[in-house]
C-alpha cells in the first residue's frame, strides 16, 4: 500500500479525473481524454502540462498516415503520486466514518496515525 501523501497537484478536480483514467492505462489519446473529462483542448493541455512539469505525466505525438494525435502516458512518479493520494483522501474517509458513528461506537485514532503532508514545492 502506497505511503498516504496528499499532493494539492494532483487534487484539483480535473487533474484528480484524468489522473484516475491514466493509472488505468498505459497511454491514452488527447482525444479520448478530453472526450471523457469533457474538457476544451486548451483546459485540458493547461492541466497536462501543469501534470508533466511536475513529472506526473509525459505526452508524445504519434503519426499513422495522415493522422497526427497525441499520447498521454502517468510517469512511475505520477503513479505513486496518484496513489499516495487516493491513500491519503481513503485515510481522511476512514477518520471521518470513524467519528460519524457517535460517542459509542467511535474509536478514538491516535494524533500519531494521522498523516497530512505536503509535496514539497520545486
Amino acid at each position: 500500500m502506497p505511503y498516504p501523501l496528499f499532493d494539492e497537484l494532483i487534487h484539483e478536480r480535473t487533474r484528480l479525473q484524468l489522473c484516475g483514467l491514466l493509472a488505468a492505462v498505459v497511454e491514452a489519446e488527447f482525444a479520448t481524454l478530453r472526450d471523457s473529462l469533457g474538457a476544451s483542448d486548451s483546459a485540458l493541455s493547461k492541466h497536462l502540462k501543469a501534470l508533466e512539469e511536475a513529472g506526473y505525466l509525459t505526452t508524445r505525438r504519434q503519426r499513422e498516415g495522415a493522422r497526427s494525435f497525441t499520447l498521454v502516458a502517468m510517469s512511475d512518479d505520477g503513479r505513486h503520486a496518484f496513489c499516495g493520494h487516493v491513500a491519503a483522501i481513503q485515510q481522511l474517509a476512514g477518520v471521518a466514518s470513524m467519528r460519524g458513528k457517535g460517542a459509542a461506537g467511535a474509536a478514538r485514532v491516535p494524533r500519531k496515525h494521522l498523516t497530512m503532508t505536503r509535496r514539497p514545492a520545486g
